[in-house]
């Protein structure tokens, strides 16, 4: 695994810089009283993208699709509630993180229906919108998300190997040293370091995660809850990743046969991490697809 603190002999690629030096508009909603921060690139004008961040994740994860998106197209990446730097609330839902989607798509100056994309758990946050509101968003692509197991990260809360009561570290460097990836994984350091560096904030005493602990007590999505949607459905799947061939075809047939699934070679579960490059191009590479075709006869 990498480690923000571990040597990274490489320098970040050209592109990387790139995309991070790339305008972005930071921008706050209140959604159901919670303050909820999202970042934006592109023109208003064009068509809504949506990047939705995993468990006790942020959006920040998304710094350097973001900008490879949004050519002709406005992407947003939102903090869900109880994430990065957006409030927190006494309890959490897929419903509501759903609604916090929509709202701040709206608020971004999205008008048309959005393409909603989430990792992990934001892939279920992803699908239960599409299930609540399908015909409100254009399409739902979801990656590693298989939705008979709950995400990797809400396991090891489960089990108290990770993700417990915040610790308060004594710098911004001690905290910045103990940050793990769930699951452990490979990755490409300079992106790592990036992520984990916009993970932790300053609080008494010290800093810790922005991340509020409750944010794994909810409801689950099972393959019994899918059915075909009033919108595109999209599944990537990381080679090395959670979300098996097996699980892959279960969600293909629950989704009604017409869910392309689209694997990404050599990554594993953070795909933004690992393989952005190829995320980035099947990303791409479907939206144009579905700008040019129509949508399956229901």
């Amino acid at each position: 695994m990498t480690s923000p603190a571990d040597a990274d002999p490489a320098t970040p690629a050209a592109w990387f810089t790139a995309a991070l030096a790339a305008a972005a508009e930071q921008r706050s909603a209140t959604v159901e009283g919670a303050s909820i921060t999202y970042r934006a690139w592109g023109d208003r004008t064009g068509p809504g993208v949506v990047l939705v961040h995993g468990g006790a994740a942020h959006s920040r994860w998304w710094d350097h699709v973001g900008p490879l998106l949004a050519d002709g197209r406005r992407v947003v990446a939102l903090d869900l509630s109880g994430h990065g730097d957006s409030g927190r609330r006494r309890s959490y839902s897929l419903d509501v993180w759903a609604r916090e989607v929509l709202a701040v798509a709206a608020d971004a100056g999205v008008t048309a229906p959005p393409t909603v994309i989430g990792h992990s758990m934001g892939g279920f946050v992803t699908l239960r919108l599409a299930v609540l509101a399908g015909s409100r968003i254009a399409g739902a692509v979801v990656i590693d998300s298989p939705v008979r197991d709950i995400a990797p990260e809400e396991y090891a809360a489960q089990e108290h190997r990770a993700f417990g009561p915040l610790r308060v570290y004594p710098s911004r460097e001690a905290a910045l040293a103990r940050f793990r990836l769930i699951p452990d994984q490979a990755t490409l350091g300079y992106i790592t370091r990036h992520v984990a560096a916009t993970s932790v904030r300053p609080v008494d005493g010290g800093w810790t995660w922005k991340f509020d602990p409750q944010i794994f007590a909810h409801e689950r999505i099972t393959p019994a809850k899918l059915t075909r949607l009033d919108c595109r459905v999209a599944l990537l799947r990381a080679e090395h990743g959670i979300m098996s061939a097996q699980m892959s075809d279960v969600m293909y047939d629950r989704l009604g046969r017409v869910a392309p699934v689209i694997e990404i070679p050599a990554a594993a579960h953070h795909v933004m991490l690992d393989q952005p490059i190829a995320l980035i191009a099947a990303i791409r590479t479907l939206l144009s697809d579905w700008d040019h075709s129509l949508p399956p006869a229901p």
